[in-house]
C-alpha cells in the first residue's frame, strides 16, 4: 500500500509500505481492514506538519497522519460496507472510562497521534467496533466530516445552552461553523460569529449565524449584556479574548483550539469579575451516532465545508493550501 509519513516540519512523504496493524493495545481477531477513502487535514494535523508538535506531543519517528476518515471494509463478514472510522481507542478498564469519560482515558490509541499510524494511506487496520456504517445518504466525504462534527457536539453538549438562549463563537474554521450549525438546530435564539477571514465569515453567514464580524475590541457593542456561552475555536489568545468578552455574567466559555504553544492566557480580572466557567474540549466522548444520524437528517450539512480535494500523491501541496486557510476542509481520497 501507499502511505504519507511526516518525517519533520513540512516534510511529508509518499511511498509503498507494508499494511500494518493497529497497535499493541488491540487484539487482532478485533480488527477490520478498511481501504480509505477519504480523510481531512485538520488543525491538529497542521500543528503537527507545521511544528512538529503538538501540545506538549513531539514528533520522535515518521508518523502517518489523518485521523478524520472514512473507507470501506475491505475483507471479513463485513466485507463492502462504508464506513466512518472513530480515531478514538480507549482501554475502557481505567477509572476516566468507567466514569463514562472515554475521551479523557488516559491510555487512549488515538490515529496520527504518538505511536500509532493515522489514515493518510491506502489502507488502515483498525478495531471492527470502531467502525461506524454510513448511510447511503452520506459521501465518503461526508464521512471523514464525522470527527469534526463530532468534536463540535462535544462542544455545544459542554457548553450547555439554554433553550432559546444566545451564542458567540470565536474562530470560524470547520469546527467552528459546525458548532453555529448545531446551535442553530438546538434552538440558539441568536448567534454572534467572530472570524478575522472574509470567506469564513462568508460561511459563518450560511451555517445560520445572525451577526457575523471581524474580530473587535469592543465586543459589547455587538453583545450587549453578553451572551449565554461563548464559544473559542480559533487557537489563539484573541480567540479566546473575544469568547470572554463574549459571554454574559454568570455565562460559559468553551475553550475548544489548540494554541500553538502549548498556552493559553486570558484577562483573569474579567473573567473573574464575570464569575465565568471554562469548559476545555477534549475531543469527543461517543458521539458518533448522534453525528451521523444529524447528518443523515440533514439538520447539518457538511458538503459545503470539503473546499479542496486531494489525492495521496498530491499531499504536500494539500497541506501547504491547508495551511493557508484560503478555503475551508481540505479531504484527501488515497484511493484516487
Amino acid at each position: 500500500m501507499r502511505a504519507a509519513r511526516l518525517y519533520g516540519v513540512g516534510d511529508i512523504r509518499v511511498a509503498e509500505e507494508p499494511a500494518a496493524d493497529a497497535g499493541p493495545a488491540v487484539s487482532p481477531r478485533d480488527i477490520s481492514l478498511v481501504r480509505v477513502t477519504a480523510v481531512g487535514i485538520c488543525g491538529s494535523d497542521l500543528h503537527w506538519w507545521d511544528e512538529g508538535a503538538i501540545g506538549d506531543a513531539g514528533l520522535d519517528h515518521p508518523l502517518v497522519l489523518g485521523h478524520e476518515a472514512a473507507g470501506v471494509i475491505a475483507a471479513g463478514p463485513r466485507a463492502g460496507q462504508r464506513v466512518a472510522i472513530d480515531p478514538a481507542i480507549p482501554d475502557e478498564t481505567c477509572r476516566a472510562c468507567r466514569d463514562g469519560y472515554r475521551n479523557l482515558c488516559p491510555n487512549v490509541v488515538f490515529a496520527g497521534h504518538g505511536r500509532t499510524d493515522g489514515a493518510m494511506r491506502e489502507l488502515m487496520a483498525w478495531p471492527s467496533g470502531r467502525l461506524y456504517p454510513l448511510p447511503d445518504s452520506m459521501t465518503d466525504a461526508d464521512g471523514a466530516m464525522l470527527e469534526p462534527l463530532g468534536v463540535a457536539i462535544q462542544c455545544v453538549d459542554l457548553g450547555h445552552l439554554p433553550f432559546g438562549g444566545t451564542a458567540a463563537v470565536a474562530g470560524c474554521g470547520p469546527i467552528g461553523l459546525l458548532i453555529i450549525g448545531l446551535l442553530k438546530v438546538s434552538g440558539a435564539s441568536s448567534v454572534i460569529a467572530f472570524e478575522p477571514l472574509a470567506h469564513r465569515r462568508e460561511a459563518a453567514a450560511r451555517m445560520g449565524a445572525d451577526v457575523v464580524s471581524a474580530p473587535v475590541d469592543n465586543v459589547g457593542e455587538l453583545t450587549g449584556y453578553g451572551v449565554d456561552v461563548a464559544f473559542e475555536a480559533a487557537g489563539t489568545d484573541d480567540g479566546v479574548r473575544l469568547a470572554v468578552d463574549a459571554a454574559r455574567p454568570g455565562g460559559r466559555v468553551v475553550l475548544a483550539g489548540i494554541p500553538g504553544d502549548d498556552t493559553t492566557t486570558f484577562r483573569a480580572s474579567i473573567a473573574r469579575r464575570k464569575g465565568l466557567t471554562i469548559a476545555m474540549v477534549r475531543r469527543m466522548n461517543e458521539v458518533y451516532p448522534r453525528a451521523i444520524s444529524l447528518a443523515d437528517r440533514g439538520a447539518v450539512d457538511l458538503a459545503p465545508l470539503v473546499t479542496r480535494r486531494a489525492a495521496l500523491d498530491e499531499i504536500g501541496d494539500a497541506f501547504k493550501d491547508a495551511a493557508q486557510r484560503t478555503g475551508l476542509k481540505t479531504v484527501v481520497e488515497p484511493q484516487r
